[in-house]
């Protein structure tokens, strides 16, 4: 039995973090806090600009705007409580308030697949469909697909969570920074099969239907690219789904490796390392791939910092 085991924690769990990480926590812990202070900002500005500037009125970036708050939320569920797993180097987490990081974990995750989605119907009717694109992607349909990502995202976060947490538990120690299902699954008594296929359905509709629109979707974008008498037209139609091809490889490649599999293949180095990758690395990413590669977005926040500096 290990240290960790002998360790009781009657009002919660224990998450191990990262413990072979020991020395070097303090520095890890200062690029961590620096790169979370700056993705934070970032997506803040990037959501004042849109919400404030009149060119940014387009699906286009009215979906951005939102990909920034999911973006600026998603890692406020698991990244101040990494930078105390550092710090502490042993961290405790209740029962309740494991249970809210894993429905907010869920519910920003599910939400952003889905807006993903939302995100690639937008590219295709703008790049298949422009003389028509004002009309199809008129206000109240943004809408609808943002409420219907956050629906969806609240639907998957509260099933899991209740079902998870109903669960009898045989020990307390999670094998990773945050609490995560398939950590919770493994630590759960009895036969848990059942279970784990409710989570790999869930997945898979959650998962694999957006990203099954994402797919057709670029399916048509590149016929219609390949149609293209002018080269300058091909690749400024690329250009714009460049970036949301990267985001959507990113976090798409490390989620389905990390649900679309059976509690039998756990590996915890393995999967702390895909949780790492979508849990953090990746929303830190997104802001640079997705926001500041936009010359419009650019532009914007150099006309910001430019005010703010004379004033």
């Amino acid at each position: 039995m290990s240290s960790h085991e002998n360790v009781t924690a009657p009002s919660g769990f224990i998450l191990v973090g990262f413990p072979e990480a020991h020395k070097f926590r303090f520095l890890i812990f200062a690029v961590l806090l620096l790169l979370y202070i700056f993705t934070l900002t970032i997506n803040c500005l990037i959501m004042l600009i849109v919400k404030t500037d009149p060119m940014f009125n387009t699906p286009m970036y009215f979906f951005l705007m939102h990909l920034a708050c999911m973006e600026a939320c998603y890692m406020s569920v698991t990244i101040p409580k990494v930078l105390e797993n550092l710090i502490l180097k042993l961290t405790v987490i209740s029962f309740l308030g494991c249970a809210m990081q894993l429905f907010f974990f869920l519910f920003f995750g599910i939400a952003e697949c889905f807006l993903l989605a939302a995100m690639a119907l937008d590219r295709y009717v703008a790049i298949c469909h422009p003389l028509r694109y004002v009309i199809i992607m008129s206000r109240r349909v943004c809408w609808t697909m943002v409420i219907g990502s956050y629906m969806c995202g609240t639907f998957v976060g509260l099933i899991h969570t209740c079902v998870t947490f109903r669960l009898p538990f045989c020990g307390v120690v999670i094998n990773n920074f945050f609490c995560e299902i398939q950590q919770l699954l493994h630590l759960a008594c009895g036969d848990t099969f059942l279970n784990e296929v409710q989570v790999m359905g869930v997945a898979v509709m959650a998962l694999m239907l957006p990203f099954l629109l994402i797919i057709l979707s670029y399916i048509g974008i590149i016929f219609t690219i390949i149609g293209m008498t002018s080269a300058e037209s091909r690749y400024k139609a690329f250009s714009t789904c460049s970036s949301h091809l990267i985001v959507v490889t990113l976090f798409y490649g490390t989620a389905c490796s990390m649900y679309l599999k059976p509690k039998s293949a756990y590996s915890p180095a393995v999967e702390k390392l895909l949780s790492f990758s979508y849990t953090i690395a990746t929303p830190l990413l997104n802001p640079i791939i997705y926001s500041l590669k936009n010359k419009a977005i650019q532009e914007a926040l150099r006309r910001l910092w430019q005010k703010m500096t004379l004033v």
